[in-house]
């Protein structure tokens, strides 16, 4: 059984829902949309873990289908920096308070949905090689403390690669093995043995996959840019809500 309030697992259940269904509209952003929600109700040691269940699931069932068109140059050179950041990511979720874990995340996800909200396409510039280095590191380091580093390697990536056929199965596959390498890191740390996470997990993967099979099924009905300014909004606003919860903690 799960000792939570029925309010607090309704809620749960939408935000997982709403996170997977802007996942299968958009094919990411998953965490990026649960965690600043979920982080609301749970603490962050918790939802971290749980939503990579989520991650990991939905990893597998779309499968690595276009995996032949990896670039693997590109992620070989991102690796040994991505393990780095990821290193350094986890240790700071073991140890640091949770009020400057709350104000990172929140500072992050405000600065991220209003650059999304702002941004304009622009010309493709490629950036240079050395630029793995900052990109992996820092994405690693935010993908093992919240599961939001994809948007940072994605910016690298999205300069290195013309073909979007090419940085789509790229960054797939990448997501999928920052995955498996965040489950070595968190079931080792511990975060696994949290009583109620796992049958927290297992009863809201309905929400996640009926979210997923949503999103998917209206992603080409609905103009998912419009879609995803309804979300940095929302967004916008759950960052400034664990701004001030870090500072009235």
């Amino acid at each position: 059984m799960i000792d939570l309030p029925w309010p607090m697992l309704v809620a749960a259940g939408l935000i997982v829902t709403l996170a997977y269904g802007v996942y299968g509209l958009t094919g990411f952003g998953a965490s990026m949309v649960a965690i600043p929600l979920l982080a609301q109700f749970f603490p962050l040691r918790f939802a971290v873990p749980m939503m990579l269940l989520f991650d990991l699931g939905a990893g597998l069932l779309l499968g690595l289908r276009n995996h032949r068109l990896v670039d693997r140059g590109e992620l070989l050179r991102l690796a040994p920096w991505l393990l780095v950041g990821m290193f350094a990511g986890i240790t700071l979720l073991v140890r640091a308070d949770e009020r400057w874990l709350l104000l990172l995340l929140g500072a992050f996800v405000l600065i991220n949905s209003a650059w999304s909200l702002s941004k304009h396409r622009a010309p493709h510039r490629s950036a240079p090689r050395g630029w793995a280095a900052p990109a992996g590191l820092v994405g690693g380091a935010f993908t093992a403390l919240y599961g939001t580093g994809g948007p940072i390697y994605t910016i690298y990536l999205a300069r290195r690669l013309a073909d979007k056929t090419v940085l789509r199965a790229s960054i797939g596959v990448l997501i999928f093995c920052t995955a498996i390498v965040r489950l070595a890191l968190f079931t080792g740390s511990g975060f696994y043995h949290q009583a109620g996470l796992l049958v927290l997990a297992a009863s809201l993967l309905p929400c996640a996959l009926v979210g997923y099979f949503l999103g998917s099924g209206l992603h080409a009905r609905l103009p998912s840019q419009r879609v995803m300014q309804a979300v940095w909004v929302l967004l916008m606003i759950g960052g400034a809500g664990l701004v001030l919860r870090a500072f009235r903690s």
